[in-house]
């Protein structure tokens, strides 16, 4: 894109800048020392020009919006067109309490509904399982049966709203309750729209909420992609997740590399299934974090969009241009906040944001500013709604596709951050391949000496954090209104679970169940048994027992 004989103009220039104005400012103003680091760590230049993009190729590595490889967003217009999605992540207590909190968050202009779910539920467990003992409603909503789904959801047409429900072990049958609570209200589910999280790969290398081994696991979520490219074509039945990965300690490149990684994994196995490439890819969706560093953030962004058009086009042989487009949620970084200092947090995630949103996300969570303490309150999650609302509205960004392209060093990053990927694939390679890199603890460390290092420039401060380790004043207390939930929601919930299984027809849960275990320890696909069993209104925990069963249960190697 440079000519030559410029490129060369440019380097005896930079070279005699440096020389003369650079050194002549730097003996009177010297630089401060150890601070121009991204926050993956990345030294960052005192300056980008050209010379650092000299091979950069407009058409081959960025095009126009909309036409591959999409660099510059998927969309022709983007927000041109639309907005992102506001979809505010949501859940806590009982069913009653997250469904008011939904009920809010759409009338104060929220566009799709996302469901957080408690530990007993992202676990596979009943609320009343010895188990879950201590964990019920607190960190999203329990759902224990489809009878938990209907109040959920109670008073909200499925059929006119999409909602994205972050689950994985368990996710068929969440999947299931969602869409037999959807029968319940009339809307078939071809109708229906929304995500399922459902990726099991990040549970094994991060987030550790993985309940079987992961072949058996591999085998629910190739199911569920089945199902549905057959009878769901409005949904998106796999979120591959880069939050969780970047939420435990990694660097942007080892969130990029291997959320990208596990999701070519994902497709290796649907292959190998049978599935047409072109059926099912595109409905896959992306998640990724967004953390503070503006630059890197966007980078990467960016960088996923070209990466994944490349591979499915080239490495896969897809054909449909749909397969080709990494489309995306993105929410801002809950560990980048902090309980010091709490409304601190609304700065940070405003930042956040708005590089999600130059990055070109399709989707966007703003993280509110108590997170560090408890879940949002009303007050806080509706900031952090109004923050999206602001920067759509007020700012300007939206008005034109990818406004910062052409930066030198956000082209620079971009690139840089592409050749990284592609380094780690190597080595993912050298080591067998995804589950083999797993089951060696090659991610695991990775992330763990990325957080590992990230903490020690903390605390030696050549990384400050305002409110934390710089910026403090003494015997300062911020007090902020802190969630309350309903003391008796437990005992409601507890009352509800036992009320259904006595009133349900248990002869007929017991065949349901009997039947998908006879099915499991076959290769049929499972999503048509676990529905059966769902509207018989067998529980969580019943069907998650069955798999307990038939698959064993998952237990981490120990690495020396």
């Amino acid at each position: 894109m440079y000519d030559k004989k410029k490129l060369e103009e440019l380097t005896e220039y930079t070279d005699r800048w440096e020389e003369t104005t650079l050194q002549r400012s730097l003996s009177r103003l010297p630089e401060r020392k150890d601070q121009f680091i991204t926050t993956s760590s990345e030294p960052v230049k005192r300056l980008y020009t050209p010379l650092d993009v000299a091979e950069l190729d407009y058409i081959r590595d960025l095009g126009h919006p909309g036409e591959y490889p999409f660099t510059r967003g998927v969309h022709p217009t983007m927000y041109r067109g639309k907005v992102w999605t506001m979809r505010m992540f949501a859940g806590f207590g009982t069913a009653e309490e997250t469904n008011q909190r939904y009920k809010y968050l759409l009338e104060q202009g929220n566009m799709g509904l996302s469901v957080a779910f408690d530990l007993p539920t992202l676990m596979g467990y009943d609320t009343d399982a010895p188990e879950a003992l201590g964990e019920f409603g607190k960190c999203g909503v329990a759902v224990s049966s489809l009878k938990d789904m209907e109040i959920l959801f109670d008073g909200i047409p499925l059929g006119e709203v999409s909602t994205s429900m972050t689950i994985n072990s368990p996710a068929a049958i969440i999947w299931a309750m969602y869409i037999a609570a959807a029968e319940k209200q009339g809307v078939p589910m071809a109708e229906l729209r929304g995500t399922l999280q459902n990726d099991i790969l990040k549970e094994y290398i991060a987030q550790k909420e993985y309940i079987f081994p992961p072949e058996p696991s591999m085998r629910l979520v190739i199911d569920t992609i089945e199902f549905g490219s057959k009878y769901m074509p409005k949904w998106n039945t796999i979120s591959i997740s880069g939050y969780h990965i970047r939420e435990a300690g990694s660097t942007a490149v080892q969130e990029l590399a291997f959320t990208l990684g596990n999701g070519f994994e994902y497709v290796r196995w649907a292959l190998k299934r049978g599935l047409d490439i072109d059926e099912f890819a595109p409905r896959l969706s992306l998640f990724f974090n967004c953390h503070n560093d503006f630059f890197e953030e966007i980078a990467k962004f960016r960088a996923a969009r070209r990466i994944w058009a490349r591979e499915m086009r080239e490495t896969f042989g897809a054909k449909n241009p749909r397969s080709w487009l990494c489309r995306f949620h993105t929410q801002t970084a809950g560990v980048s906040l902090t309980a010091q200092q709490p409304e601190n947090n609304i700065v940070r995630v405003a930042i956040q944001a708005l590089a999600a949103v130059l990055g070109g996300t399709q989707s966007l969570h703003t993280n509110s500013m108590d997170e560090a303490l408890a879940l949002p309150s009303e007050h806080a999650v509706t900031i952090a709604l109004r923050t999206q609302q602001i920067i759509a509205e007020e700012s300007g960004v939206a008005n034109t596709v990818d406004p910062l392209a052409g930066s030198f060093y956000l082209e620079h990053l971009t690139n840089k951050m592409e050749k990284q990927v592609y380094d780690y694939w190597k080595q993912v390679e050298d080591l067998g391949g995804v589950l083999p890199a797993i089951e060696q603890g090659f991610y695991q460390r990775e992330i763990a000496n990325a957080a590992y290092q990230y903490q020690q420039e903390i605390e030696e401060k050549r990384r400050i954090i305002v409110g934390v380790n710089e910026y403090i004043a003494d015997g300062e207390e911020w007090e902020i209104p802190i969630l309350q939930m309903d003391p008796n929601g437990y005992d409601r919930q507890v009352a509800r679970l036992n009320k259904l299984r006595m009133e349900r027809d248990n002869e007929k849960v017991s065949q349901t169940l009997g039947a998908l275990r006879e099915a499991a320890k076959g290769t049929e696909n499972l999503m048509p048994y676990i529905l059966e069993a769902v509207r018989a209104y067998a529980t969580l925990g019943e069907i998650t027992d069955v798999f307990r069963e038939v698959f064993g249960m998952y237990e981490e190697p120990t690495w020396i």
